[in-house]
């Protein structure tokens, strides 16, 4: 007698074929054997790409997760790639999904993603008091804090007198090139802030002004946190940076100054962070309840007294209205443009 009919034998089952006991047996083995323990359902997890820096975001996904219990796995960006290098990731991920959640820095990225049909649609209940100019009206991404761009000029190096009010004055002749920074404006808030002005001046106007940069030999540095520190520390007598950074350095006492330009003709901005749901997220329940949890006003009043932000999307500064959507579509020139520019 072979085991399978010993063991059919031994529970009154005796006169089945062959096949038919093999079967009966795999049915008994969960009750069998089942007493020995079985194995655990896998943890449950979120894993979010953001572009946010580490050291605030960090705090906040490990709070989630030990609220929750849900295992985070976050990916960062660089600096030197702020935001792109996770886009394209995403876009080549997208027939297979790694990412549950895209937590953003900024937003006309976060378009792009949508119009690709990289993100998928979530309305989360914490978004209802945000604004409709700072949320998609498909339920694709929502506002999360506003950062400003700003002027930031090492106050020992400039005179009260001669103090920037636009972005336009770093053409002046009476700054040399080794005077001025700013970030390659191929990523991150850069590459925003460049995109609004092909909107607000005009095509030709933004980049002539870019080309100019470039004729003049501006320092054209890897992102708005090497621009602070040239400032801060005299390498630069003035850059163009974020509130985020620039609020750094002066809560470490170097002697800077943060100006505000005030229009958006004049290079004033204030550039949302954004919260998106991936489509076809492989852990949805628990994509949803990060996003919930991010865009709650808790997390983003925690990242305003933390400085990152400098005002929550739910009562923005007055400013000149912006239309991200037609903005966001012309992504794909200003990129042309920069690269042309400044990586020819």
């Amino acid at each position: 007698m072979d085991a399978a009919s010993g063991l059919l034998y031994k529970v009154g089952v005796l006169t089945m074929n062959r096949s038919t006991a093999v079967l009966l047996v795999a049915s008994f083995l969960p009750f069998l054997f089942g007493c020995r323990g079985t194995a655990p359902p896998p943890p449950k997890e979120v894993v979010c790409y953001t572009s946010v820096d580490q050291p605030h975001a960090a705090p906040i996904l490990r709070l989630f997760e030990s609220r929750t219990g849900i295992r985070m796995r976050a990916v960062y960006d660089v600096e030197a790639s702020k935001t792109t290098g996770l886009v394209n990731r995403l876009k080549a991920e997208a027939g297979r999904p790694m990412a549950d959640v895209y937590w953003s820095s900024e937003i006309v990225q976060t378009m792009w993603l949508k119009k690709h049909g990289v993100l998928g649609k979530y309305v989360s209940p914490n978004a209802e008091d945000i604004p409709l100019s700072l949320k998609d009206p498909d339920g694709c991404w929502a506002g999360l804090g506003l950062r400003g761009r700003v002027i930031l000029v090492n106050s020992e190096r400039v005179r009260e007198v001669e103090m920037p009010v636009s972005i336009f004055d770093f053409l002046d002749p009476r700054w040399k090139p080794e005077d001025v920074g700013i970030a390659l404006p191929l990523f991150g808030t850069t590459f925003t802030h460049a995109t609004v002005l092909y909107s607000t001046l005009g095509e030709e106007n933004a980049k002539d002004f870019f080309q100019a940069v470039r004729d003049k030999g501006i320092q054209v540095l890897d992102g708005n946190s090497t621009v602070r520190d040239r400032v801060s520390t005299g390498m630069l007598k003035m850059g163009l940076t974020d509130t985020d950074d620039a609020r750094s350095a002066k809560k470490k006492g170097a002697p800077v100054r943060l100006i505000f330009p005030d229009r958006l003709e004049t290079g004033g901005l204030y550039i949302p962070g954004t919260v998106a749901l991936v489509r076809n997220a492989p852990h949805p329940v628990e994509a949803r309840l990060l996003i919930d949890f991010l865009l709650s006003w808790e997390v983003e009043v925690y990242l305003m007294e933390a400085d990152y932000f400098h005002a929550s999307v739910r009562s923005p500064p007055p400013s000149t209205p912006i239309s991200w959507a037609e903005i966001a579509e012309r992504t794909p020139q200003v990129r042309e443009d920069m690269r042309e520019i400044f990586l020819h």
